[in-house]
């Protein structure tokens, strides 16, 4: 565990903080004044990071359908109204257009590029969702006890785009995507225990071990994040993961949509422990 926790404050202390008094507004405020642009996972321990997906009005009901036929990849915290960037549920001192390291931008499905603020992008019509990102079970898992590799080396989390069918909802529609950590299999009960408790941040793992039984053809060779390290003794667990919406973005093609960069999160003021159902 010191090998994580040196890694978790190293990275606070980039943005000046102090990793055991780190303020989830005090990181959004130094992000909105452009003194951050990395990783959030070290950041504002004990808080609860949210993916992020942006639409025009006209997409919105039917990527809210999206989410609510598909929670485990798609866990919904919070929508905003109609062209506000502000989610108060989530957070008073919070602008979806600034407080986001980086910023992934898609026209017409396609990938336009990342940017570190969207204020220049913003429209009357969008309409922000925060879906739950595992960040938070993470944490649960570290506190365990269960080792988590790429937290300890500071690597990314690695991420598959399986042959799991999510349910579509108007014209919303893809395959799942997956994120993976590697456990022994007395670790892997603990973490389908542990994740178990978290539904709001995508839950228990939606496969264990086999993954070519999902379309994962080489379990090394990561579809995006870091390639991982599969040690003797091992097995690959897999969550549903917050990338997902990204998927499905490309499926529906609207003229414009704006997530996170992956691992670049909205640091909310909700509490991680709030998630948790049992």
């Amino acid at each position: 565990m010191s090998a994580t926790t040196t890694t978790v404050a190293e990275a606070a202390h980039g943005l000046g903080l102090d990793w055991n008094t780190t303020d989830p507004v005090e990181v959004r405020r130094r992000i909105r004044a452009g003194r951050f642009h990395g990783h959030t996972g070290a950041l504002a321990k004990g808080y609860v990071q949210a993916n992020l997906a942006i639409l025009p009005a006209d997409y919105a009901d039917e990527f809210a359908r999206f989410c609510q036929r598909n929670p485990k990849p798609c866990p919904l915290l919070a929508m905003s109204e109609p062209g506000s960037p502000h989610l108060p549920e989530l957070g008073e001192d919070l602008d979806l257009r600034t407080d986001l390291p980086s910023y992934r931008v898609f026209r017409d499905g396609e990938l336009d590029g990342d940017v570190r603020s969207i204020e220049d992008l913003w429209r009357d019509d969008f309409v922000a969702f925060a879906l739950g990102c595992s960040f938070s079970f993470e944490e649960a898992l570290i506190d365990a006890g269960l080792p988590i590799r790429h937290w300890r080396d500071g690597s990314l989390c690695p991420v598959y785009l399986t042959d799991i069918e999510c349910t579509p909802a108007g014209r919303f529609r893809g395959r799942m995507v997956v994120s993976m950590r590697p456990f022994t299999p007395a670790d892997a009960i603990k973490a389908v225990q542990i994740t178990s408790r978290y539904p709001r941040v995508h839950g228990a793992p939606v496969h264990l071990g086999m993954p070519e039984r999902i379309g994962i053809e080489d379990v090394e060779r990561a579809w995006q994040g870091d390639d991982p390290v599969v040690e003797a003794g091992r097995i690959p667990v897999f969550w549903a993961c917050g990338i997902t919406p990204q998927v499905a973005v490309r499926s529906a093609r609207p003229p414009i949509a704006i997530t996170h960069t992956p691992s670049h999160m909205l640091v909310t003021d909700v509490r991680n422990a709030t998630l948790s159902v049992g």
